[in-house]
Protein backbone atom coordinates (compact mmCIF):
# COMPACT_ATOMS: atom_id res chain seq x y z
CA UNK A 1 0.00 0.00 0.00
CA UNK A 2 1.45 3.24 -0.95
CA UNK A 3 2.96 5.48 2.08
CA UNK A 4 1.60 8.78 0.54
CA UNK A 5 -0.60 10.49 -1.76
CA UNK A 6 2.37 11.84 -3.38
CA UNK A 7 2.96 7.93 -4.22
CA UNK A 8 0.02 6.53 -5.63
CA UNK A 9 1.76 6.92 -8.97
CA UNK A 10 5.23 4.95 -7.99
CA UNK A 11 3.25 2.02 -6.52
CA UNK A 12 3.02 -0.22 -9.69
CA UNK A 13 -0.36 -1.98 -8.04
CA UNK A 14 -2.01 1.18 -8.81
CA UNK A 15 -0.80 2.28 -12.25
CA UNK A 16 -1.79 -1.32 -13.38
CA UNK A 17 -5.26 -0.83 -11.55
CA UNK A 18 -5.19 2.37 -13.51
CA UNK A 19 -4.26 1.24 -16.84
CA UNK A 20 -6.49 -1.41 -16.29
CA UNK A 21 -9.52 0.76 -15.92
CA UNK A 22 -8.45 2.84 -18.87
CA UNK A 23 -8.26 0.12 -21.22
CA UNK A 24 -11.44 -1.52 -20.14
CA UNK A 25 -13.88 2.07 -20.37
CA UNK A 26 -12.17 2.48 -23.29
CA UNK A 27 -13.68 -1.06 -24.53
CA UNK A 28 -16.84 -0.20 -23.01
CA UNK A 29 -17.56 3.12 -24.03
CA UNK A 30 -16.86 1.84 -27.54
CA UNK A 31 -19.20 -0.94 -27.64
CA UNK A 32 -21.94 1.20 -25.97
CA UNK A 33 -21.84 3.75 -29.05
CA UNK A 34 -21.42 1.45 -31.46
CA UNK A 35 -23.76 -1.26 -31.04
CA UNK A 36 -26.88 1.05 -30.89
CA UNK A 37 -25.47 2.57 -34.33
CA UNK A 38 -24.94 -1.09 -36.32
CA UNK A 39 -28.78 -1.05 -35.10
CA UNK A 40 -29.24 2.21 -36.66
CA UNK A 41 -27.22 2.68 -39.54
CA UNK A 42 -26.52 -1.26 -40.82
CA UNK A 43 -29.82 -3.13 -39.84
CA UNK A 44 -32.14 0.31 -40.41
CA UNK A 45 -33.95 -0.66 -36.43
CA UNK A 46 -36.96 1.43 -35.73
CA UNK A 47 -36.89 3.80 -32.48
CA UNK A 48 -38.29 1.13 -30.05
CA UNK A 49 -36.00 -1.41 -31.58
CA UNK A 50 -32.86 0.82 -30.38
CA UNK A 51 -34.67 1.44 -26.95
CA UNK A 52 -34.86 -2.26 -26.60
CA UNK A 53 -31.37 -2.98 -27.84
CA UNK A 54 -29.75 -0.18 -25.18
CA UNK A 55 -32.83 -1.87 -22.11
CA UNK A 56 -31.20 -4.86 -22.90
CA UNK A 57 -27.69 -3.97 -22.66
CA UNK A 58 -28.61 -2.22 -19.09
CA UNK A 59 -30.54 -4.72 -17.98
CA UNK A 60 -27.82 -6.49 -15.86
CA UNK A 61 -27.55 -3.57 -14.02
CA UNK A 62 -31.18 -4.00 -12.61
CA UNK A 63 -30.64 -8.05 -12.39
CA UNK A 64 -27.46 -8.32 -11.07
CA UNK A 65 -25.88 -5.49 -8.86
CA UNK A 66 -27.09 -7.10 -5.34
CA UNK A 67 -25.63 -10.28 -5.61
CA UNK A 68 -22.40 -9.29 -7.32
CA UNK A 69 -22.08 -7.11 -4.57
CA UNK A 70 -21.95 -9.85 -2.36
CA UNK A 71 -20.15 -12.25 -4.10
CA UNK A 72 -17.26 -8.94 -4.43
CA UNK A 73 -16.88 -9.07 -0.53
CA UNK A 74 -16.09 -12.45 -0.55
CA UNK A 75 -13.71 -12.53 -3.31
CA UNK A 76 -10.22 -10.68 -4.64
CA UNK A 77 -11.46 -8.11 -6.90
CA UNK A 78 -8.54 -8.47 -8.89
CA UNK A 79 -9.65 -12.44 -9.71
CA UNK A 80 -13.46 -10.81 -10.25
CA UNK A 81 -12.16 -8.05 -13.17
CA UNK A 82 -9.45 -10.23 -14.60
CA UNK A 83 -12.72 -13.08 -15.46
CA UNK A 84 -15.07 -9.74 -16.39
CA UNK A 85 -12.63 -8.17 -18.84
CA UNK A 86 -11.44 -12.20 -20.16
CA UNK A 87 -16.00 -12.56 -20.41
CA UNK A 88 -15.89 -9.41 -22.45
CA UNK A 89 -13.16 -10.12 -24.81
CA UNK A 90 -14.58 -13.51 -26.01
CA UNK A 91 -18.42 -11.86 -26.41
CA UNK A 92 -17.43 -9.64 -28.64
CA UNK A 93 -15.15 -11.95 -30.91
CA UNK A 94 -18.35 -13.90 -30.90
CA UNK A 95 -19.27 -10.96 -33.11
CA UNK A 96 -16.59 -12.27 -36.04
CA UNK A 97 -17.85 -15.75 -35.96
CA UNK A 98 -21.32 -14.36 -36.14
CA UNK A 99 -20.54 -12.38 -39.03
CA UNK A 100 -18.68 -14.70 -41.06
CA UNK A 101 -22.01 -16.81 -40.53
CA UNK A 102 -23.96 -14.15 -41.73
CA UNK A 103 -25.62 -13.79 -38.14
CA UNK A 104 -25.08 -10.68 -37.45
CA UNK A 105 -28.49 -9.13 -36.92
CA UNK A 106 -30.48 -7.76 -34.25
CA UNK A 107 -30.85 -10.64 -32.09
CA UNK A 108 -26.97 -11.13 -32.17
CA UNK A 109 -26.12 -7.50 -31.05
CA UNK A 110 -29.21 -8.12 -28.34
CA UNK A 111 -27.11 -10.95 -26.99
CA UNK A 112 -23.60 -9.27 -27.08
CA UNK A 113 -25.26 -6.65 -25.11
CA UNK A 114 -26.37 -8.53 -22.71
CA UNK A 115 -23.24 -10.68 -22.36
CA UNK A 116 -20.94 -7.26 -22.03
CA UNK A 117 -23.69 -5.19 -19.86
CA UNK A 118 -23.40 -8.37 -17.70
CA UNK A 119 -19.46 -8.51 -17.01
CA UNK A 120 -19.47 -5.14 -16.90
CA UNK A 121 -21.75 -5.18 -13.76
CA UNK A 122 -18.81 -7.21 -12.26
CA UNK A 123 -16.27 -5.20 -13.44
CA UNK A 124 -17.23 -1.91 -12.35
CA UNK A 125 -18.28 -2.99 -8.51
CA UNK A 126 -14.95 -5.13 -8.66
CA UNK A 127 -12.92 -1.76 -9.10
CA UNK A 128 -14.82 0.42 -6.90
CA UNK A 129 -14.26 -1.64 -4.15
CA UNK A 130 -10.24 -2.61 -4.89
CA UNK A 131 -9.80 1.04 -4.49
CA UNK A 132 -10.40 1.21 -0.65
CA UNK A 133 -9.02 -1.87 0.01
CA UNK A 134 -5.41 -0.96 -1.85
CA UNK A 135 -5.28 2.43 -0.17
CA UNK A 136 -6.00 4.40 2.27
CA UNK A 137 -8.62 6.94 3.60
CA UNK A 138 -6.98 9.90 3.20
CA UNK A 139 -5.91 9.09 -0.68
CA UNK A 140 -9.08 8.22 -1.67
CA UNK A 141 -9.98 11.37 -3.16
CA UNK A 142 -6.73 11.21 -4.98
CA UNK A 143 -6.87 7.72 -5.94
CA UNK A 144 -10.56 7.96 -7.58
CA UNK A 145 -9.59 11.08 -9.41
CA UNK A 146 -6.92 9.52 -11.34
CA UNK A 147 -9.40 6.47 -11.65
CA UNK A 148 -11.92 7.88 -12.57
CA UNK A 149 -9.91 9.99 -15.28
CA UNK A 150 -9.58 7.09 -17.32
CA UNK A 151 -12.94 7.15 -17.93
CA UNK A 152 -12.10 10.55 -19.58
CA UNK A 153 -9.93 9.02 -21.96
CA UNK A 154 -11.98 7.08 -22.82
CA UNK A 155 -15.07 9.11 -23.44
CA UNK A 156 -12.38 10.89 -25.80
CA UNK A 157 -11.86 7.86 -27.83
CA UNK A 158 -14.42 5.54 -26.93
CA UNK A 159 -17.57 7.00 -28.64
CA UNK A 160 -15.22 8.08 -31.84
CA UNK A 161 -14.07 4.29 -32.09
CA UNK A 162 -17.16 3.38 -31.21
CA UNK A 163 -18.62 5.54 -34.45
CA UNK A 164 -15.90 4.67 -36.35
CA UNK A 165 -17.04 0.69 -36.14
CA UNK A 166 -20.55 1.28 -36.98
CA UNK A 167 -19.50 1.62 -40.24
CA UNK A 168 -18.80 -2.27 -40.51
CA UNK A 169 -20.43 -4.81 -38.39
CA UNK A 170 -17.18 -6.61 -37.92
CA UNK A 171 -15.61 -3.47 -36.53
CA UNK A 172 -16.96 -3.94 -33.06
CA UNK A 173 -14.81 -7.10 -33.01
CA UNK A 174 -12.22 -4.41 -32.63
CA UNK A 175 -13.29 -3.68 -28.78
CA UNK A 176 -12.12 -7.10 -27.86
CA UNK A 177 -8.80 -5.81 -27.32
CA UNK A 178 -8.95 -2.63 -24.89
CA UNK A 179 -11.06 -5.76 -22.65
CA UNK A 180 -7.92 -8.37 -23.55
CA UNK A 181 -5.37 -5.42 -22.52
CA UNK A 182 -6.83 -4.56 -19.71
CA UNK A 183 -7.31 -8.23 -18.60
CA UNK A 184 -3.14 -8.40 -19.14
CA UNK A 185 -2.44 -5.38 -16.48
CA UNK A 186 -4.94 -6.23 -14.12
CA UNK A 187 -3.75 -9.64 -13.87
CA UNK A 188 -0.48 -8.52 -12.96
CA UNK A 189 -1.57 -6.54 -9.51
CA UNK A 190 -0.08 -8.65 -6.49
CA UNK A 191 -2.49 -11.26 -5.64
CA UNK A 192 -1.74 -10.12 -1.49
CA UNK A 193 -5.20 -7.61 -1.64
CA UNK A 194 -7.08 -8.27 1.81
CA UNK A 195 -10.29 -9.85 1.83
CA UNK A 196 -12.75 -9.66 3.99
CA UNK A 197 -12.66 -12.64 7.13
CA UNK A 198 -16.03 -12.28 8.03
CA UNK A 199 -18.06 -15.60 9.01
CA UNK A 200 -19.40 -16.13 5.69
CA UNK A 201 -23.13 -15.88 5.81
CA UNK A 202 -25.52 -16.67 2.99
CA UNK A 203 -26.20 -14.59 0.26
CA UNK A 204 -29.35 -12.97 0.77
CA UNK A 205 -28.17 -12.18 4.68
CA UNK A 206 -24.96 -10.18 2.97
CA UNK A 207 -26.98 -8.95 0.63
CA UNK A 208 -29.66 -7.56 3.91
CA UNK A 209 -26.47 -5.79 5.37
CA UNK A 210 -25.65 -3.43 2.35
CA UNK A 211 -29.32 -2.30 1.76
CA UNK A 212 -29.96 -1.62 5.54
CA UNK A 213 -26.54 0.04 5.54
CA UNK A 214 -27.53 2.33 2.86
CA UNK A 215 -31.07 2.86 4.38
CA UNK A 216 -30.15 3.83 7.17
CA UNK A 217 -27.72 6.48 5.86
CA UNK A 218 -29.54 9.82 4.89
CA UNK A 219 -26.84 10.87 2.42
CA UNK A 220 -26.37 7.56 1.10
CA UNK A 221 -30.35 7.41 0.28
CA UNK A 222 -30.18 10.22 -1.20
CA UNK A 223 -27.31 9.07 -3.73
CA UNK A 224 -29.92 6.24 -4.45
CA UNK A 225 -32.73 8.54 -5.31
CA UNK A 226 -30.59 11.19 -7.10
CA UNK A 227 -28.92 8.60 -8.89
CA UNK A 228 -32.30 6.48 -9.69
CA UNK A 229 -33.69 9.90 -11.18
CA UNK A 230 -30.71 10.86 -13.48
CA UNK A 231 -29.74 7.66 -14.73
CA UNK A 232 -33.92 6.68 -15.82
CA UNK A 233 -33.68 10.31 -17.85
CA UNK A 234 -30.17 9.87 -18.98
CA UNK A 235 -31.13 6.84 -20.82
CA UNK A 236 -34.31 7.97 -22.07
CA UNK A 237 -32.28 10.82 -23.37
CA UNK A 238 -29.77 8.80 -24.42
CA UNK A 239 -31.99 6.39 -26.96
CA UNK A 240 -33.80 10.22 -28.32
CA UNK A 241 -30.02 11.67 -28.55
CA UNK A 242 -28.62 8.71 -30.50
CA UNK A 243 -31.92 8.72 -33.03
CA UNK A 244 -31.84 12.65 -32.98
CA UNK A 245 -28.35 12.82 -34.23
CA UNK A 246 -28.40 11.46 -37.46
CA UNK A 247 -32.18 10.98 -38.29
CA UNK A 248 -33.13 14.69 -37.56
CA UNK A 249 -29.68 16.68 -37.75
CA UNK A 250 -28.22 14.26 -40.38
CA UNK A 251 -25.01 13.22 -38.87
CA UNK A 252 -22.94 10.87 -40.11
CA UNK A 253 -21.62 7.72 -37.44
CA UNK A 254 -17.72 9.48 -37.20
CA UNK A 255 -19.63 12.90 -36.71
CA UNK A 256 -21.64 11.75 -34.35
CA UNK A 257 -18.67 9.93 -32.14
CA UNK A 258 -17.23 12.91 -32.50
CA UNK A 259 -19.85 14.84 -30.58
CA UNK A 260 -19.59 12.45 -27.90
CA UNK A 261 -16.39 12.03 -27.91
CA UNK A 262 -16.62 15.81 -26.90
CA UNK A 263 -17.55 14.80 -23.15
CA UNK A 264 -14.14 12.73 -22.94
CA UNK A 265 -11.76 16.26 -22.02
CA UNK A 266 -14.63 17.56 -20.03
CA UNK A 267 -14.53 14.49 -17.55
CA UNK A 268 -10.57 14.86 -17.48
CA UNK A 269 -11.48 18.53 -16.29
CA UNK A 270 -13.47 17.46 -14.06
CA UNK A 271 -11.38 14.52 -12.24
CA UNK A 272 -8.84 17.10 -12.12
CA UNK A 273 -11.41 18.95 -10.27
CA UNK A 274 -12.71 16.52 -8.23
CA UNK A 275 -9.16 15.96 -6.61
CA UNK A 276 -9.75 20.25 -4.99
CA UNK A 277 -12.54 21.85 -5.43
CA UNK A 278 -14.52 19.52 -2.96
CA UNK A 279 -12.05 20.17 -0.10
CA UNK A 280 -12.15 23.61 -0.90
CA UNK A 281 -15.66 24.57 -1.43
CA UNK A 282 -17.39 21.37 0.67
CA UNK A 283 -18.83 18.41 -0.59
CA UNK A 284 -22.44 19.39 -0.80
CA UNK A 285 -22.38 22.58 -2.68
CA UNK A 286 -20.31 21.07 -5.36
CA UNK A 287 -22.55 18.07 -5.78
CA UNK A 288 -25.93 19.87 -5.96
CA UNK A 289 -24.15 23.00 -8.43
CA UNK A 290 -22.25 20.71 -10.73
CA UNK A 291 -25.14 18.44 -11.41
CA UNK A 292 -27.64 21.65 -11.80
CA UNK A 293 -25.67 23.32 -14.05
CA UNK A 294 -24.12 19.70 -16.04
CA UNK A 295 -27.59 18.43 -16.88
CA UNK A 296 -29.29 21.63 -17.80
CA UNK A 297 -26.55 22.73 -20.40
CA UNK A 298 -28.05 19.80 -22.15
CA UNK A 299 -31.29 21.09 -22.59
CA UNK A 300 -29.73 22.91 -25.76
CA UNK A 301 -29.51 20.05 -27.52
CA UNK A 302 -33.38 19.82 -28.96
CA UNK A 303 -33.30 23.23 -29.92
CA UNK A 304 -30.62 22.94 -32.43
CA UNK A 305 -31.42 22.46 -36.28
CA UNK A 306 -29.47 20.51 -39.46
CA UNK A 307 -26.92 22.33 -41.45
CA UNK A 308 -26.47 25.18 -39.34
CA UNK A 309 -22.97 26.22 -39.22
CA UNK A 310 -23.33 26.47 -35.23
CA UNK A 311 -24.79 23.09 -34.28
CA UNK A 312 -21.79 20.55 -34.43
CA UNK A 313 -19.67 22.90 -32.14
CA UNK A 314 -22.88 23.61 -29.49
CA UNK A 315 -22.90 19.84 -29.42
CA UNK A 316 -19.84 19.64 -28.83
CA UNK A 317 -19.97 22.71 -26.42
CA UNK A 318 -22.76 21.18 -24.37
CA UNK A 319 -20.92 17.29 -24.20
CA UNK A 320 -18.10 19.21 -22.47
CA UNK A 321 -19.72 20.89 -20.34
CA UNK A 322 -21.99 17.80 -19.46
CA UNK A 323 -19.05 15.64 -19.13
CA UNK A 324 -16.83 18.01 -16.88
CA UNK A 325 -19.40 18.60 -14.40
CA UNK A 326 -21.23 15.13 -14.48
CA UNK A 327 -17.17 13.38 -13.93
CA UNK A 328 -16.97 15.76 -11.10
CA UNK A 329 -20.28 14.50 -9.42
CA UNK A 330 -19.44 11.38 -10.16
CA UNK A 331 -15.47 11.29 -8.32
CA UNK A 332 -17.44 13.56 -5.23
CA UNK A 333 -19.98 11.06 -4.90
CA UNK A 334 -17.92 8.01 -4.97
CA UNK A 335 -15.63 9.61 -2.30
CA UNK A 336 -18.44 9.95 -0.32
CA UNK A 337 -19.85 6.71 -0.38
CA UNK A 338 -16.59 5.18 0.45
CA UNK A 339 -15.75 7.61 3.18
CA UNK A 340 -19.03 6.41 4.83
CA UNK A 341 -19.07 2.62 4.67
CA UNK A 342 -16.68 0.08 6.19
CA UNK A 343 -14.29 -2.05 4.54
CA UNK A 344 -16.40 -5.10 4.95
CA UNK A 345 -19.14 -3.75 3.00
CA UNK A 346 -17.94 -1.40 0.12
CA UNK A 347 -19.20 -4.10 -2.61
CA UNK A 348 -22.46 -4.31 -1.13
CA UNK A 349 -22.94 -0.60 -0.88
CA UNK A 350 -21.49 -0.04 -4.16
CA UNK A 351 -23.87 -2.63 -5.68
CA UNK A 352 -27.37 -0.99 -3.71
CA UNK A 353 -26.37 2.40 -4.83
CA UNK A 354 -25.64 0.82 -8.55
CA UNK A 355 -29.07 -1.34 -8.37
CA UNK A 356 -31.06 1.89 -6.94
CA UNK A 357 -29.62 4.19 -9.93
CA UNK A 358 -28.34 2.10 -12.99
CA UNK A 359 -31.15 -0.53 -12.27
CA UNK A 360 -33.43 2.43 -14.19
CA UNK A 361 -31.55 2.40 -16.87
CA UNK A 362 -33.48 -0.02 -18.78
CA UNK A 363 -36.54 1.47 -18.16
CA UNK A 364 -35.85 4.73 -19.38
CA UNK A 365 -34.23 3.29 -22.45
CA UNK A 366 -37.52 1.89 -23.23
CA UNK A 367 -39.47 4.48 -22.45
CA UNK A 368 -37.04 6.92 -24.15
CA UNK A 369 -37.41 4.33 -27.74
CA UNK A 370 -41.53 4.77 -27.13
CA UNK A 371 -41.36 8.63 -26.61
CA UNK A 372 -39.26 9.08 -29.79
CA UNK A 373 -41.49 6.55 -31.67
CA UNK A 374 -44.61 8.73 -30.59
CA UNK A 375 -43.53 12.06 -30.28
CA UNK A 376 -40.39 11.86 -32.79
CA UNK A 377 -36.88 12.42 -31.35
CA UNK A 378 -36.42 16.14 -30.47
CA UNK A 379 -39.56 16.60 -28.43
CA UNK A 380 -38.62 13.28 -26.49
CA UNK A 381 -35.10 14.47 -26.11
CA UNK A 382 -36.61 17.88 -24.71
CA UNK A 383 -38.59 16.21 -22.34
CA UNK A 384 -36.33 13.82 -21.03
CA UNK A 385 -33.49 16.17 -20.63
CA UNK A 386 -35.45 18.25 -18.40
CA UNK A 387 -36.16 15.36 -16.27
CA UNK A 388 -32.40 14.91 -15.39
CA UNK A 389 -32.69 17.96 -13.20
CA UNK A 390 -34.53 16.07 -10.65
CA UNK A 391 -31.80 14.70 -9.30
CA UNK A 392 -29.67 17.93 -7.89
CA UNK A 393 -33.17 18.99 -7.06
CA UNK A 394 -33.20 16.11 -4.55
CA UNK A 395 -30.08 16.88 -3.64
CA UNK A 396 -30.86 20.25 -2.63
CA UNK A 397 -33.35 19.24 -0.72
CA UNK A 398 -31.46 16.57 1.45
CA UNK A 399 -28.61 16.19 4.16
CA UNK A 400 -26.19 15.44 1.70
CA UNK A 401 -26.16 19.28 0.25
CA UNK A 402 -24.83 20.28 4.19
CA UNK A 403 -21.73 17.80 3.88
CA UNK A 404 -18.84 20.57 4.27
CA UNK A 405 -15.22 20.05 3.47
CA UNK A 406 -14.52 17.35 5.53
CA UNK A 407 -16.62 14.33 4.24
CA UNK A 408 -16.70 11.96 7.04
CA UNK A 409 -17.98 14.76 9.59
Amino acid sequence: MPASSASLWSDPDFRRLWAGQTASQLGEQATLVALPLIAVLTLGARPDQVGALRAVGQAPLLLLPLFVGAWVDRWRTRTVMVLADLGRALALTGAVVAAYVGGLGLPALVVIAFAVGGLSVFFDVAYQASVVRLFRRDQLARANSAIEGSRSGAQIAGPALGGALASSSLGIAATALFFALSFLCIRRIRPDEPVPTQRPLRIGQRIGDGVRFVAADAALRTVCLASAAFQFSLAATMTAYLLFLPRDLHLSGAAVGLVLAATGPGALLGSLLAARLPARLGYGPVLVGAAAIGDGAFLIVPTLHSGAAATVPLLVAANLVFGALGQLVNVTVMVVRQALTPNQLQGRVAATITFAGMGTAPLGSLLGGVLATQWGPRTSLAVTAAGMLLSPLLMALSPLARIGRDVSS
